[in-house]
């Protein structure tokens, strides 16, 4: 297990978010050790507005020790509000092998169910089975976007082992638990060769599947016919979740009728 060495406060830390299929958020760790290297919109977003120095500072995380007791203060405040509070969209709330951020993430989605207001979770890390005891209104994800380990070491290289994060879902899918995979962002040919059917049928147990496309890379755009490349998988996603009655959503700028 890894220790956090890094603390910080904040005045605030519920917000409503203006990714697509977001609703309010927060984010009660700065930095992800997973260093994923897409590159991480999350990462670059920080860097410009220098919450972190360089992508050492990002890859080790620092706790907001106040999140307990911002919790107390705005849940009042944004509980009727909220239809679903995501964990996170600019870092990880199960960070692989840090148990500290893991006891903190469970206590907030705790707090979170016991007002009345369910939480949607996404992760790179092992989501712990204690989430089984939790409101069956919560939402449990992963992201997954290639069955390849190797792959995994190169790009996600803190991330949890790609399978380790399936058979964690898997489990709390197996207990009752709603669960979802955002397969996001995907990679062109020239990243990874791999076929997204078994990608697919790896998770085809899920409630839910959200696919969308690499940006902020240039290797992508050096692919000849990425935007068509891109706009293939989309309906492969489509027909496969269509055929298993999953639910699904694809990310604007995917398909190419979306970008007209």
């Amino acid at each position: 297990m890894k220790k956090v060495k890094k603390f910080i406060h904040r005045k605030t830390l519920i917000y409503k978010t203006g990714v697509e299929y977001g609703d309010y958020t927060l984010n009660h760790v700065l930095g992800c050790s997973h260093g994923c290297l897409y590159p991480c919109y999350a990462y670059l977003q920080k860097k410009r507005f220098h919450s972190v120095d360089n992508y050492e500072d990002w890859c080790e995380p620092a706790l907001v020790e106040n999140t307990l007791e911002l919790l107390d203060k705005e849940l009042p405040k944004y509980k009727s509000k909220i239809e679903i509070l995501h964990l996170c969209f600019t870092t990880d709330p199960f960070m692989y092998q840090y148990q500290e951020i893991q006891a903190l993430t469970l206590s907030i989605i705790e707090k979170v169910n016991m007002a009345g207001v369910r939480c949607r979770v996404l992760t790179k890390g092992v989501l712990p089975f204690e989430l089984a005891s939790f409101s069956r209104s919560n939402e449990y994800g992963i992201t997954l976007v290639s069955t390849s380990e190797s792959f995994r070491k190169r790009i996600e290289p803190g991330a949890a082992p790609w399978k380790k994060r399936v058979d964690a879902l898997y489990a709390l899918h197996k207990n009752g638990s709603k669960t979802w995979v955002s397969i996001e962002p995907y990679p062109t040919p020239n990243i990874q060769r791999q076929n997204l059917q078994e990608l697919l049928k790896t998770i085809n147990f899920v409630d839910r599947i959200i696919f969308g496309r690499m940006n902020y890379s240039k290797a992508v755009s050096e692919y000849e016919g990425y935007k068509q490349f891109f706009h293939e998988k989309a309906l492969e996603v489509i027909d496969f979740c269509k055929r298993e009655s999953i639910q699904f959503h694809i990310k604007e700028g995917t398909m190419m009728d979306q970008c007209e």
